[in-house]
C-alpha cells in the first residue's frame, strides 16, 4: 500500500479498502502469521494456487486506482488470492493483463474516463508474476471528486461467481453481435481463443425452429482476444467454409441432446479437419492445439440450436470433465438470452424497414427535400416511431410531416405507420394542417381505447407532430403542431430563429386539455430553408431544449443556399447528434423553390353573371402568352368557365382564379368564399345539375377540393 492521502473518505477507492481492512488480513499481518519460510513469497504463492480448499477461491476484492494516463496512484490487492499479482505505483495498468486483451480494456477505460458512465463486471484475466493467470471480474468506476482518474475493483471469482457473473454480463444488451462477444469473453476463461459462430438465420433475426436438416451455414460473431489474425483465418462478420460448417454440425445434428465435443490434440484437429485451408480458417495459432465445441441451444421439444461456441486451449492444458460440465452450464445459461437478441434483431429489421419506408423519396421542382433518419444505439429498447415525410399534393403544394410517437420497438412501429398514411391521405384530401391534426388526435385516442382491442397493450398517447404545406406560388408555408418542437426557418440571407409556434399539448391529451389546433402562416421566400426534427436531434443531458434548439439553429445557419442539400443534412446530424443517443435521431431539411413569377397568374373578379366570360378572356391571353397548343387551350378554357361559373351560382363575395404551368400540366384554380362541397354525381352531361363537374372530370387528369380560412379552392390539372 503507498502512503498517497485519501482524496474523499467516500472515493470507491476506500470504500473498497476499509471492506478489505475489515475482513482480510493484510500480506503483512498474514506473514507474521505463518512460520517462516526461507523460500519467501514463492512458496505462498505457490500454496494459495495449490490449497483446493473452497474458502480459498471464494470470491476477494482487490482495488486499483489509476491516473488518467492509466497509471497506478493506489493499490491494494493484498488478500492472498492476489500473490504474484504485481501493480507497483506508477507502474502502468496494462502490464497487468495479457497482450492480446490491451486493446480492449484500454478502450474500455477510456471510455469511463470520457463519459463517466462504470464499466460493471467483465471479465478478465490477470498475468501473476511467475506467468500463471488469475481470472476476476473486473469494473471500472470514475474516480470521485475532487481525484481524477479512475478506480478498477477486482473480484477473484470463485466457479460458481464466475459463471453469475458472466451469466449477467451477457444479459446486459439486446444487440446480437454484443450478447455474442459477451459470451465469447466469459468463456475466455477457461481457454486462450473464444468464438461464437451462429446460423445465419439467428444472425439475421430470422425464425428457427427445430433441428436444421441438412447443410447448416454459419457466420462468426464474435472473436477474443482482440488481435491481429492472418489472413485466411474467419473473423466476426465472416461466413465460415462450407466444409467447416458442416464439420461443426456434427455438434447439432443428433439424434440425442446436443452435447460438447472435444478434439484433444493438434494431430486430432488435422485429421478431422483435413485440409490446410481449413486449418487456417479455423486453427487460432500454432500453440491452439485443442478446442471443445458447444452448442448453444435453448430448452423445447424438439429443442433448437443456434450456433456454435468454440474454446481453444494449448497443448499443455487439456480439458477435464469438471470444466466441460461448465462451459455447457454457462452456454445454456446464456443461450437463452442470444435468442432474445436474434428475437430483438428481427423486431429491430422490420421496424427499421418500415422506417425506411416512410423516408421522402425525392424532391419536386418547387422544393428540394434531404432526410435522414438515425436508429437509436444497439443498447436502447429498439427502433422508436420517429417519423419524416415530404410529398407533393394533388394540386401543387408540398407537405411536410414529422412525428415522434410515443415507445419503441413494433407498437410504435404500427402507431407510426398509421398516422403517417391517415396525415397523408388527409392532406392529399384538401384538409388543412389543422383539421389533419384533429384527426391524428382522434386516432390516438381511439387506439388508446382498450375496449376496442387496438390498443394491444400499447399506449401512443403523448406522441407529437408538426404538419408544414408549403404553396410555392405564394411562397407561404402553413404550420401546425401537436407538442412538437418547433421547426428552423433559415432565410436566403443566413439568420435563422425557430417558428413561433403556439403550445399545445400531444397526440391524445385528456379532453380538458384539448385546444384547438393553431395555423401559424409566414413567408418562405426562394432559397430559405425548414428544418423539421425529433427530440432525439436536439436534446443533450448537459443542456436545456431551448439550448439544443439553439445550437441547431446556428448550425442550419451555416447551410448556403447553393450547398448539396443531402450533405448538408448528414453533416448537421453529425454535429449535433450526441454520441450515446437514447433516441432516435431523424432530420428533414427543406429548401424552397417555388415557382417563377412567369409561370403563375392570379385574378381577382367579382361574383357576378360575366365574370366567367372575363375569366376566359384573361386567360385565353395569358395561354396564348405561353405559346399553348390550340387543344390545350381549349380544354383549359372549358374547366375555367365551369369552375367559375360554379363559383358565383353557389358562393357569395369574389371569385379568384389562378393559373399554374408547371412541368408537363397546366393547374387551374378557382376560389370562392363557399363551403360547399362540390360532387361528382351520377346525372348525365345533359341534365341541368352537375353537368359543369362532369365537363371538369373528361378534360382533366385529376381535380380535387381544398379547404381555406374563407371558403374553398376547386382546382384542375390539364395535361399540356
Amino acid at each position: 500500500m503507498d502512503s498517497t492521502p485519501s482524496p474523499s473518505p467516500a472515493s470507491p477507492f476506500d470504500m473498497v479498502s476499509r471492506a478489505l481492512g475489515r475482513y482480510i488480513p493484510r500480506r503483512e499481518a498474514a506473514a507474521a502469521a505463518r512460520p517462516a519460510d526461507p523460500r519467501g513469497e514463492r512458496a505462498v504463492r505457490r500454496s494459495v494456487e495449490s490449497d483446493p480448499t473452497p474458502a480459498r477461491h471464494e470470491q476477494i476484492l482487490g482495488a486499483v486506482n489509476l491516473d488518467r494516463e492509466l497509471r497506478v496512484t493506489r493499490c491494494n490487492l493484498d488478500a492472498p488470492v492476489f500473490a504474484g499479482v504485481e501493480a507497483p505505483i506508477g507502474s502502468p495498468l496494462v502490464d497487468l493483463l495479457p497482450p492480446w486483451d490491451v486493446p480492449t480494456v484500454v478502450r474500455r477505460l477510456r471510455q469511463v474516463l470520457e463519459t463517466g458512465e462504470p464499466h460493471v463486471a467483465r471479465v478478465q484475466r490477470l498475468r501473476r508474476a511467475d506467468g500463471s493467470e488469475l481470472v476476476v471480474s473486473m469494473s471500472i468506476l470514475a474516480a470521485a471528486a475532487p481525484q481524477e482518474g479512475l478506480t478498477v475493483t477486482l473480484i477473484a471469482m470463485a466457479r460458481r461467481l464466475h459463471l453469475y457473473a458472466a451469466e449477467t454480463a451477457i444479459g446486459t444488451s439486446l444487440d446480437i453481435g454484443e450478447t455474442a462477444q459477451s459470451l465469447a469473453e466469459s468463456l475466455l476463461a477457461w481457454g486462450d481463443v473464444a468464438a461464437i459462430d451462429l446460423d445465419f438465420a439467428v444472425w439475421t433475426g430470422e425464425v428457427v425452429t427445430g433441428q436444421p436438416q441438412g447443410r447448416i451455414r454459419l457466420r462468426r460473431a464474435a472473436l477474443v482476444p482482440e488481435r491481429a489474425w492472418p489472413d485466411g483465418y474467419v473473423t466476426p462478420g465472416d461466413d465460415l467454409p462450407g466444409d467447416a460448417s458442416r464439420l461443426l454440425a456434427h455438434a447439432i445434428q443428433r439424434d440425442d441432446a446436443a452435447q460438447a465435443i472435444v478434439i484433444p490434440d493438434r494431430e486430432a484437429i488435422l485429421r478431422v479437419l483435413g485440409s490446410a485451408r481449413l486449418v487456417r480458417a479455423l486453427v487460432p495459432g500454432d500453440r491452439a492445439a485443442g478446442v471443445a465445441c458447444i452448442p448453444l441451444v435453448l430448452d423445447g421439444t424438439p429443442p433448437v440450436v443456434l450456433g456454435v461456441a468454440e474454446v481453444w486451449r494449448r497443448t499443455e492444458r487439456p480439458f477435464h470433465d469438471s470444466e466441460l460440465l461448465d462451459l455447457q452450464e454457462l452456454v445454456a445459461r446464456t443461450s437463452h438470452h442470444v435468442d432474445l437478441a436474434r428475437q430483438h434483431q428481427r423486431e429491430h429489421t422490420q421496424v427499421l424497414a418500415l422506417q425506411r419506408r416512410l423516408l421522402p423519396r425525392s424532391s419536386g421542382d418547387t422544393i428540394e427535400t434531404a432526410s435522414v433518419y438515425q436508429p437509436a444505439t444497439p443498447d436502447s429498447a429498439g427502433v422508436g416511431g420517429d417519423w419524416v415525410n415530404s410529398f407533393p399534393l394533388p394540386d401543387g403544394r408540398t407537405a411536410l410531416v414529422v412525428g415522434d410517437v410515443v415507445g419503441h420497438g413494433l407498437g410504435a412501429a404500427a402507431t407510426m405507420g398509421q398516422l403517417s398514411m391517415e396525415a397523408r391521405a388527409l392532406l392529399s384530401a384538401g384538409l388543412a394542417p389543422d383539421e389533419v391534426l384533429e384527426h391524428l388526435d382522434e386516432t390516438v385516442s381511439l387506439l388508446d381505447d382498450a375496449e376496442s382491442g387496438l390498443a394491444a397493450g400499447y399506449s401512443a398517447l403523448g406522441s407529437t407532430c408538426c404538419i408544414a404545406v408549403y404553396d410555392p406560388v405564394s411562397h407561404q408555408v402553413a404550420l401546425s403542431s401537436a407538442g412538437h418542437l418547433p421547426p428552423v426557418l433559415v432565410t436566403p440571407e443566413g439568420s435563422a430563429e425557430p417558428v413561433a409556434v403556439s403550445p399545445h399539448p400531444g397526440l391524445g391529451a385528456e379532453f380538458a386539455l384539448r385546444e384547438p389546433f393553431d395555423v401559424h402562416t409566414f413567408a418562405a421566400p426562394p432559397g430559405s430553408m425548414l428544418a423539421l426534427y425529433t427530440d432525439g436531434l436536439v436534446e443533450d443531458p448537459t443542456l436545456s431544449i431551448d439550448d439544443g434548439i439553439r445550437r441547431l439553429a446556428d448550425a442550419a445557419a451555416t447551410v448556403h443556399p447553393w450547398d448539396d442539400l443531402p450533405q448538408a443534412a448528414r453533416h448537421l446530424v453529425s454535429v449535433l447528434a450526441p454520441v450515446r443517443q437514447r433516441d432516435d435521431v431523424t432530420l428533414l431539411l427543406a429548401r424552397m423553390i417555388g415557382y417563377r413569377k412567369g409561370d403563375t397568374a392570379t385574378w381577382r373578379l367579382p361574383a357576378r353573371g360575366d365574370a366567367a366570360t372575363r375569366a376566359r378572356t384573361l386567360v385565353s391571353a395569358r395561354l396564348k402568352q405561353w405559346r399553348t397548343r390550340a387543344d390545350t387551350r381549349d380544354h383549359v378554357l372549358l374547366v375555367v368557365s365551369e369552375l367559375v361559373a360554379n363559383a358565383v351560382r353557389f358562393a357569395d363575395g369574389p371569385v379568384t382564379v389562378r393559373l399554374i404551368r408547371a412541368g408537363h400540366e397546366l393547374l387551374c384554380e378557382v376560389g370562392d368564399t363557399g363551403n360547399g362541397r362540390p360532387r361528382l354525381g351520377r346525372k348525365g352531361l345533359l341534365d341541368d345539375g352537375g353537368r359543369g363537374l362532369h365537363v371538369v372530370h373528361r378534360l382533366t387528369t385529376r381535380w380535387g377540393v381544398r379547404w381555406t380560412d374563407t371558403g374553398k379552392v376547386v382546382w384542375a390539372s390539364v395535361a399540356r
